[in-house]
């Protein structure tokens, strides 16, 4: 299930919002990366769940996320059980607002098919 972390929740300036806003707004978490931070921005429109990221430094340098900081963002927004993607559109489709954004999606009331998981990795196995 979809939910934002209130107590992240960027309340003021340009980016501010409040709970009245539902899923939807911009957000800073804890760091997971010690000098870094996360901005998100959350929405849950036209049946899609959906988080952009974006790491910068207190210098303000971006940085596109690193797979455990999108690891984190997952469990933050979403429960441990539930699928996530990240997308690659068709060229024609493509859109990039930001170089250093990577963005979480979920399609609201649908499955996402997933591979097997031995498909994705080797089977664990003992010696």
């Amino acid at each position: 299930m979809f939910h934002v972390p209130e107590r992240y929740r960027i309340l003021d300036g340009p980016r501010g919002s409040s709970s009245a806003y539902g899923n939807n707004g911009a957000f800073r978490p804890q760091a997971l990366i010690p000098g870094r931070e996360l901005w998100i921005i959350a929405s849950d429109g036209m049946s899609w769940e959906h988080v952009s990221v974006h790491a910068a430094n207190a210098h303000n340098k971006s940085f596109v996320p690193c797979w455990d900081e999108m690891c984190y963002v997952k469990e933050v927004f979403w429960d441990p059980e539930d699928v996530v993607m990240q997308l690659h559109p068709a060229r024609s489709e493509y859109v990039n607002a930001h170089p250093a954004v990577l963005h979480l999606w979920r399609p609201i009331g649908q499955e996402i098919p997933t591979p097997h998981s031995s498909l994705v990795g080797p089977l664990r196995f003992t010696l």
